[in-house]
């Protein structure tokens, strides 16, 4: 897989550019952090060379200097908002990543509940996380919040908030999605310290789009697609081309909230905000960190198309839109690009053909497309894994890896014991069934080696994937799209 980008560069530029920022307040920075601290899996596939894990390594070298506040929703946990990725709702994210974070040696401060109005969920998970000796805080809609400065900047505005007593010049106010109340936790702890005499600052850390890259660059056209359900539109930076004569990009929520961060950062420092412009507030160098800008683009494309298939699937289960579907539809005209320019759609749709079954596709890393059908047997992403493995560890395509034998006691299992209608056997099934076989037959524990070998590459099936198998290939770091086809005419899916 070629390389686009050199993330070890980037680490070393965003850690100076914090440095100095915090250097700049006087020893105290409110840093905002968007996107996600694990598994930025955006990043990495429209930046090849990003290390998916980046912000947190970076949060790493930095940790004596760090701790780390997350803010959530009292409204994402009421309506148990689901983090798409990982499929667990925004309270259980905010543990996970207290879990991971701690264990990585980096201080987690506490929790702060935004947007709290007495909902009884948001209770619950207070209470669970004060069982846990997790510090947490409450933090109520301000009235007239952001447009009433005179007010928000009072003792009956943030200063209603708690104070959050932190000891690091750095502190990173994260969350587990977006409209979680970053910013707003971020200005009420200038605040707080403001008044008690501490000199503090706000920045922001996030990736998407790349400021100092083209409008329509397909980097930036890419989060365009993949923020398509929140209507993030990439725009020139006003506010920066004013002030500096130059151009740069940032997106709408940013610019349009910008007059009113820029009125309330200079109510509370006395009339003086240190930024001109939402550019200003940034702290991102990942542009600077692109070495192959044509590796870069592909991806970007790609990435485009896939998420073109993903909001198609999201909408026909109700889960999305049409107009995110066409506001990717739009960002694919303006590459001129096509469904069929994913690789593996089309070898998908004629293996499909020709069977006359349901069919998936899977690209490896030498380029080379392996295909699998579904069976009375097996799903197609099974036998498709299955035909993937073999090509990547040299095995004839005519070997059997799994004995009947070993096939048999699970049929039977899933249908006399687990009562499933359905003898087919999905994708961890058959990992299992071949992880059993490895213990007797050296070609099967030769074929697991390949499974490593599947991570990252691209894999398209001819209709939609129960739960499963998806979380399989998930973990399994394939990177799936699907035709918006229900795999049935079964109403549970």
């Amino acid at each position: 897989m070629k390389i686009g980008f050199d993330n070890a560069l980037y680490i070393e530029k965003q850690k100076k550019h914090i440095l100095e920022r915090i250097d700049h307040f006087k020893g105290k920075l409110y840093l905002e952090f968007g996107g996600k601290l694990f598994d930025d899996y955006h990043a990495a596939r429209v930046l090849p060379g990003f290390d998916v894990n980046a912000k947190i390594k970076l949060l790493c070298e930095l940790r004596e200097k760090a701790e780390i506040i997350f803010t959530v929703s009292a409204a994402d946990i009421e309506k148990t908002k689901i983090r798409a990725d990982l499929g667990i709702s925004y309270a259980m994210d905010v543990l996970r990543l207290i879990d991971d974070i701690t264990k990585l040696g980096i201080k987690v401060n506490s929790v702060v509940i935004t947007q709290y109005t007495g909902q009884s969920a948001a209770d619950a998970f207070q209470a669970k996380l004060t069982m846990r000796g997790v510090k947490n805080y409450i933090h109520r809609p301000i009235s007239g919040y952001p447009s009433d400065v005179d007010h928000i900047c009072s003792p009956e505005g943030f200063g209603s908030n708690p104070y959050i007593e932190t000891s690091r010049p750095l502190v990173v106010v994260t969350a587990p999605g977006p409209g979680s109340g970053k910013l707003a936790t971020c200005l009420s702890q200038v605040y707080h310290e403001t008044v008690r005499g501490v000199s503090a600052g706000y920045a922001k850390f996030e990736t998407f789009p790349i400021w100092n890259l083209p409008l329509k660059h397909p980097v930036n056209l890419a989060y365009e697609a993949a923020t398509a359900d929140l209507a993030d539109l990439n725009m020139i930076d006003p506010y920066h081309l004013e002030a500096y004569g130059k151009t740069t990009v940032n997106y709408n929520r940013d610019i349009e909230a910008f007059p009113i961060v820029h009125t309330i950062l200079s109510r509370i420092g006395n009339d003086q905000c240190p930024y001109k412009s939402p550019t200003d507030m940034g702290v991102n160098m990942a542009g600077y960190a692109i070495v192959d800008d044509s590796v870069v683009c592909e991806a970007s494309r790609q990435e485009i198309v896939s998420r073109y298939y993903k909001a198609l699937c999201d909408h026909l289960q109700g889960r999305g839109t049409q107009a995110a579907v066409d506001k990717i539809k739009v960002v694919m005209q303006q590459l001129s690009l096509k469904p069929e320019d994913r690789v593996v759609v089309a070898p998908a749709l004629e293996k499909s053909h020709l069977a006359n079954a349901p069919a998936t596709a899977i690209q490896l890393p030498d380029g080379q497309i392996v295909t699998g059908k579904a069976s009375n047997l097996m799903s197609a992403s099974s036998a498709a894994v299955l035909n993937a493995i073999k090509a990547l560890t040299g095995i004839s395509d005519d070997l059997t890896l799994i004995s009947p034998v070993i096939l048999e006691p699970i049929i039977r299992l899933k249908i006399d014991i687990l009562n499933s209608r359905s003898t087919l056997l999905k994708l961890d099934d058959v990992l299992t069934a071949l992880a059993v076989s490895a213990a007797t037959n050296p070609m099967a524990d030769h074929a697991l080696k390949g499974l490593p070998l599947l991570r990252d590459c691209e894999m398209h099936s001819t209709q939609m994937l129960h739960s499963g198998d998806e979380g399989t290939l998930r973990r399994l770091g394939l990177r799936l799209t699907c035709e918006p086809v229900f795999p049935g005419k079964d109403l549970f899916f």
